[in-house]
């Protein structure tokens, strides 16, 4: 009897069948793909950026000059290079021990998964009446009166739909009758199913990496021996480009980037499908942040305030204490009173100007040649991390040379690039 009163009161789940899911790309497992179309993705648009940047194209966004590329950073590209594959590799594996532990996925339940929340929506709809009650309509009442809308006058009643049966078996053979499900509950149950949900675990997973980023970021640079250790390898590049974007040590590249992102996935159970749009959007979006140039057609960088231009400043000796938040957007900045205010074109004029006269100075020294030397006036990573940098040691500053093209005769856009708003 409770089996028949439980089928009268909702609409019965369907049953189904169980099949392995199929790799998008067989015969790569799907978890395997997952890890690689990042790593793909990153020097895939790294090359793009660096294509654009050696044949200075779009001059007028550049955040910095050619001549600041060549003067102020203190490693060499084929260091960043380096560093970069090795984090890849490092990361690969970690992706590989967690699908260890990450079970096969399944295809055949998406019809249930749909009539459960088919249920959960006829099951809400019983607060209808309770709800209106308190603006004073009888929505009982009024269902009677629109029963010409079967529909409409189901949700009123709280649910109830006479007209809504159908005939279903039970697993002792026995037929009996039940109600059925409204198109509109099914059509609701889809869309939650197929876009609110996958929805609501990407604002969660994007939640989760901004906030581990940031506070673990934060760390690296208010605790001295995390940031001299660790994080000053990232601050040998004051002047960021697209490749350089994951020139970490290892230890903080697997702490903030590869734990970061796997945690976000594991706390909210993506699939692996899922996980390749996430894992390879995070990877295109740090690029983006480090490409060097402020676009206004960029999409990643017209929809958060999180873009190049920002993140920039955080690269500088004088902004190094400010812009902590990454990837995604920079609520944790300004909650934590950490982004930086103000107009900052002066400050970036200096360092253009700094950098250009030098490689005028240079070139005239030396028949035309151009040097491979840092700009004297520039401070290390360690001095630029340091809270007082005009009393720390100098760090080395010898970097592999690079053909500046008359950088300093270029006219290029950098300051209407980089102003904050």
């Amino acid at each position: 009897m409770e089996t028949n009163s439980s089928l009268v009161e909702l609409p019965p789940l369907p049953s189904y069948t169980l099949t392995l899911r199929q790799p998008v790309l067989a015969p790569i497992p799907d978890n395997v793909l997952s890890l690689i179309l990042p790593v793909v993705a990153y020097w895939v648009v790294s090359m793009i950026f660096h294509f654009i940047d050696v044949n200075d194209y779009f001059s007028q966004y550049r955040l910095h000059t050619p001549a600041e590329l060549l003067k102020r950073n203190h490693v060499s590209r084929m260091d960043v290079v380096r560093d970069v594959v090795l984090q890849h590799v490092i990361q690969t594996i970690a992706g590989l021990m967690m699908s260890v532990f990450d079970g096969p996925e399944y295809v055949g339940h998406e019809e249930y998964d749909v009539a459960v929340w088919a249920r959960r929506v006829r099951i809400m709809q019983r607060a209808i009446p309770t709800i209106l009650g308190f603006v004073g309509i009888d929505s009982i009442a009024l269902s009677k009166t629109l029963s010409d809308y079967p529909s409409l006058s189901g949700f009123l009643a709280g649910g109830i739909y006479p007209g809504l049966v159908q005939t279903t078996t039970l697993r002792t053979g026995q037929e009996v009758i039940a109600p059925a499900h409204a198109a509109w509950e099914l059509v609701f149950a889809k869309f939650i199913y197929s876009y609110f949900i996958p929805a609501l675990q990407f604002f969660f997973a994007i939640l989760t990496v901004d906030t581990w980023q940031y506070f673990w970021h934060r760390a690296m640079h208010l605790n001295r021996w995390l940031y001299v250790n660790f994080h000053s390898r990232h601050h040998r590049l004051y002047v960021p480009y697209a490749f350089g974007a994951l020139y970490n040590h290892p230890v903080e590249g697997f702490l903030l980037d590869t734990a970061g992102t796997g945690v976000a996935f594991l706390l909210t159970q993506m699939s692996h499908r899922q996980a390749m749009w996430f894992f390879t959007m995070s990877t295109i979006k740090t690029v983006d942040d480090h490409c060097g140039y402020h676009f206004p057609w960029d999409p990643l960088q017209l929809i958060t305030s999180n873009n190049s231009a920002y993140h920039d400043i955080h690269h500088q000796s004088w902004g190094i204490k400010s812009n902590f938040s990454q990837p995604f957007f920079i609520f944790w900045d300004r909650f934590m009173g950490t982004r930086w205010q103000g107009d900052v074109t002066l400050k970036y004029e200096r360092a253009r100007a700094a950098a250009e006269a030098q490689v005028e100075r240079e070139l005239s020294e030396n028949n035309g040649q151009s040097v491979s030397t840092v700009l004297e006036s520039e401070p290390g990573p360690l001095d630029a991390g340091a809270e007082d940098v005009s009393v720390q040691e100098r760090a080395p500053r010898k970097i592999l040379p690079r053909t500046t093209r008359s950088a300093s005769k270029r006219g290029h856009g950098v300051n209407g690039s980089i102003r904050q708003k």
